[in-house]
């Protein structure tokens, strides 16, 4: 089988396709035939050696999947051979076949296309555990989306608007808010591009505030992290809940902690796949309760570009260019 290989530290240029070995079924695992992989920033991150987790090389980026069950190991019995099923996998997706913990795979609805089951895990399931375990939003509140055309940041106005939210997307570009808004963003703002001087700062803080009215966002979502956060913090509502998801301007920022004394706010962390990995059963419910908000035609993934597993390098480095929307997705024959 073909595998698009990390081999050596570096950017989507340094990936290769190969050919590997097809994997084994061992207890607890199930061997999957992949049909779809979900392109995500984390792929753009860990083939750089800059994510959380560092793996073995040489391995395949590609943290979500989608596919048909070849094979299960001993005790495997929520899932068998012919199942359509998504899984998260951290890595190794982008392959023809995986070899993966049967925890990990869900079964999929018939009526759900591959592309759009590779396309739903990451996203839906951070901007779920985000804007409900770790934020607690509630109706009525205001939500402020940094980001909000990509793939978690689209999910985001997707699921706030679900929860009863008033929804500010804020993008790099008035095609990317006018996408928000389709998926049911109620207002947006339109930032340029960083680094920012501190007038920059000041005056993309003061966008943000009009957005989102006198009384601020009572939740945030930064998924962008850099230039944009500071400014963002500083439209916050009292005690409003900053979520800090990720950091895809590149830079980690440094807040000033007397604005969380100031605003009386908190700046909460979300690292959904460690809270997977402690909290198995609640992952499971929230799962369920996505793919019924997707059987309802409540949620669904915006995929604009699709690649082959032969070009998917081509579409990890469109992704780190930051101009895509929505999801990419690497389709396998």
């Amino acid at each position: 089988m073909k595998a698009l290989l990390s081999k050596a530290v570096g950017g989507p240029d340094t990936l290769v396709l190969e050919d590997v070995p097809s994997p084994e079924s061992k207890p607890g695992f199930a061997v999957v035939s992949v049909k779809a992989i979900g392109v995500n920033f984390p792929d753009v991150l860990i083939i750089e050696d800059k994510y959380q987790f560092k793996p073995a090389r040489p391995f395949a980026p590609g943290g979500e999947i989608a596919g048909i069950v070849k094979s299960v190991g001993e005790g495997v019995t929520h899932i068998k051979p012919g199942d359509r099923v998504l899984g998260n996998t951290g890595w190794g997706g982008m392959a023809e076949e995986l070899a993966l913990e049967a925890a990990r795979l869900v079964k999929i609805p018939d009526a759900m296309p591959f592309d759009d089951a590779a396309a739903f895990i990451m996203t839906y399931g951070t901007s779920y555990h985000a804007l409900k375990d770790r934020a607690e939003l509630k109706p009525g509140q205001t939500l402020l989306v940094l980001g909000a055309a990509g793939g978690v940041g689209l999910a985001a106005v997707e699921l706030g608007k679900q929860m009863g939210a008033r929804v500010i997307a804020a993008a790099s570009s008035q095609e990317k808010v006018d996408l928000c808004k389709r998926h049911g963003a109620d207002d947006g703002v339109v930032y340029g591009r960083g680094p920012f001087d501190r007038d920059g700062q000041k005056q993309l803080a003061e966008h943000f505030k009009q957005a989102c009215g006198p009384n601020g966002a009572d939740v945030i979502y930064d998924a962008i992290g850099g230039d944009y956060a500071e400014p963002a913090l500083r439209s916050i509502a009292w005690e409003g809940k900053y979520l800090v998801v990720g950091f895809a301007a590149g830079d980690i920022p440094k807040i000033p902690l007397n604005l969380a004394l100031l605003k009386g706010c908190d700046i909460v962390g979300v690292f959904w796949g460690a809270w997977v990995g402690k909290n198995p059963k609640l992952h499971q419910k929230s799962v369920a309760e996505l793919l019924d908000m997707y059987t309802a035609g409540k949620i669904k993934p915006y995929v604009s570009e699709r690649f082959t597993l032969a070009n998917a390098a081509e579409a990890i480095k469109h992704l780190a260019s930051r101009r895509a929307m929505g999801k990419v997705v690497v389709t396998v024959d």
